[in-house]
């Protein structure tokens, strides 16, 4: 598959006849967070500019989605959110092809050596929780799908195959639903005395939520204006009832980035010369 700048891929995973499904939609990242798991690094730095082999996370992630062809971010700004602002648009500032409109907070880049992004900041709040984040990003949306994810990790999920599911069963919401790194060993037991240390068997591993959503309109329906529910115990579970909430079941590679040593996990896979997320040329 071909993956370019033209505004439309061609999906080879759907039925087969080449459906056009067409990539000129918002992706939203929510980068507000405090990330107080990695406090080693968030003291001075939003969590979204924790670095990865010289280069924050969020620019990982906006490379991934690019890869794909997805252009346009709307990026929901809280703690420290002027680091984030700064990074981006002095950045593209560097670039003599770019305009900067910095009533709106955002950043076009027309014609960089390395990406094509559209950037919007959004301030939603240094303490806002993630629905209250996503409400305040509504009007900002057009009526159309839009994908989402946050800046707590990263995966080489094929996007291509993401959205031909979520087009294809025509609910509200799509997550992506994806094994969490083995952590820990399995106890083996008899009486008081271990016998073994053991890795938890896949059989008995369960999936969690991955982020990486597609998700239509109609899922603000589900976040009111005063939603105090985070969004995961409230509007998902809602979703969920209402059978309107699917998951795309992803088996490859996904790693969090929650504590440092989730970081040092990932730099190391940078150092290897071969990190598996880096599905970009």
């Amino acid at each position: 598959m071909r993956h370019g700048k033209s505004g439309s891929i061609k999906n080879e995973n759907t039925n087969g006849e080449g459906e056009d499904v067409s990539v000129d939609m918002n992706v939203v990242i929510l980068a507000g967070g405090v990330g107080t798991r990695l406090v080693e690094e968030t003291e001075i730095k939003p969590k979204p500019m924790v670095e990865i082999g010289g280069k924050p996370i969020l620019w990982h992630i906006l490379k991934h989605y690019s890869h794909y062809g997805y252009q346009n971010f709307i990026i929901a700004l809280g703690y420290k959110g002027e680091h984030i602002k700064k990074y981006f648009i002095d950045g593209i500032a560097s670039n003599a092809d770019h305009t900067i409109t910095s009533k709106t907070d955002y950043v076009k880049n027309k014609n960089s050596a390395d990406e094509e992004w559209n950037l919007q900041f959004i301030d939603t709040g240094i303490d806002s929780i993630k629905t209250t984040r996503i409400k305040k990003l509504q009007p900002y949306l057009s009526k159309e799908t839009f994908m989402m994810t946050w800046c707590d990790g990263v995966s080489d999920i094929n996007l291509d195959k993401l959205l031909a599911f979520h087009r294809s069963h025509g609910k509200l919401a799509t997550l992506t639903a994806v094994y969490p790194p083995k952590r820990f060993g399995h106890l083996i037991i008899h009486g008081n005395q271990i016998i073994d240390i053991q890795q938890l068997p896949e059989t008995n591993r369960y999936r969690i939520d991955g982020a990486y959503f597609v998700l239509e309109p109609g899922i603000f329906d589900y976040v009111s204006d005063d939603c105090n529910i985070e969004w995961e115990n409230g509007p998902l579970r809602n979703l969920a009832k209402d059978r309107q909430l699917m998951a795309y079941k992803h088996d490859k590679f996904w790693q969090c980035m929650d504590t440092l040593k989730d970081k040092i996990v990932l730099e190391n896979y940078w150092n290897s010369g071969n990190p598996p997320w880096k599905i970009w040329e």
